[in-house]
């Protein structure tokens, strides 16, 4: 004989539905209804259907927004991941030297987004900051505000600085959470550093990693506070990305149905990617499972 149901159960959900209703769905309504109509005024609103994201799409300073925007997020994940796991086997295991090295491996993320912007700002300046000082007396002129790919690199580098840590930690969480009789069988065979490395730990690595790619790829697609602190966009278009064009159309233009509609082209974009990303992730694994 079944079991009767209780949905009484769903009755503790409802709050979190209703929060999440007013904090996400409704929202995310206001823009679809102003990414399809022209708001002339308070009570005048004309309905123009597609026209806005016509215009956004062939928008030349969007593709190159968008150019940049992989670009630099390629780069991220390139850098960040291979150094992040590096730094977890650098980490101690073990004793009150491991607790030491995971606080002082945590403390950028600890600190604000736009005071992470302006610690570069000075840190990066070629007069007074010590960045910029050594690249200078090392016969590069480093000029972050000036040169595009100074400002680019300099981007890119406080970016690496800021979240690497947290790509590290999430390494370190996989390779602690490793039983030791798999390294005990591994010295038993007598294999390399590298051999355990690629057949034990990076295997066991494989959920952490989908998590810190998919973590790193969504954040770096949407980062907007550090580099606006930073180099305001700037020098020309060089470190504008997809957010700060996002930003100068509603903000800056106030032209409110073509942000509207780049704004969900925008979260699509970043939902594809991430779906991408995950499906290669899991899909790669499950073969190398097989």
């Amino acid at each position: 004989m079944d079991k009767p149901t209780n949905n009484r159960a769903w009755l503790l959900v409802l709050p979190v539905l209703a929060v999440v209703a007013f904090s996400a769905v409704i929202p995310l309504m206001t823009v679809v209804n102003y990414s399809v109509q022209d708001i002339l005024g308070p009570e005048q609103h004309i309905f123009v259907g597609t026209e806005w994201f016509r215009k956004v799409l062939r928008d030349p300073e969007l593709h190159g927004a968008l150019r940049r925007q992989l670009g630099f997020s390629l780069a991220v994940l390139a850098i960040e991941i291979p150094l992040g796991i590096g730094l977890a086997l650098a980490l101690p295991m073990k004793g009150r030297s491991a607790s030491v090295s995971l606080v002082v491996l945590a403390l950028p993320l600890l600190i604000p987004w736009n005071v992470v912007g302006t610690i570069w700002q000075i840190f990066a300046r070629g007069d007074i900051g010590l960045l910029g000082l050594v690249i200078n007396a090392l016969g590069w002129k480093y000029n972050y505000t000036a040169d595009a790919l100074d400002a680019w690199l300099t981007v890119l580098a406080m970016d690496v600085w800021h979240w690497t840590p947290l790509v590290a930690l999430l390494c370190y969480s996989g390779l602690r959470a490793i039983p030791e009789a798999f390294y005990q069988a591994a010295r038993i065979d007598g294999a390399s550093a590298w051999a355990t490395f690629r057949y034990i730990q990076l295997p066991r690595l494989k959920g952490v990693l989908t998590i810190a790619v998919l973590l790193r790829f969504m954040d770096s697609f949407m980062i907007y506070t550090e580099p606006f602190v930073l180099t305001g966009g700037g020098p020309g278009n060089s470190t504008t990305f997809l957010s700060q064009y996002l930003t100068r159309l509603a903000v800056g233009q106030f032209d409110l149905g073509p942000a509207a509609a780049f704004s969900l082209v925008y979260f699509l974009v970043v939902l594809l990617f991430s779906y991408i990303f995950y499906t290669a992730m899991t899909q790669q694994g499950q073969e190398k499972a097989s």
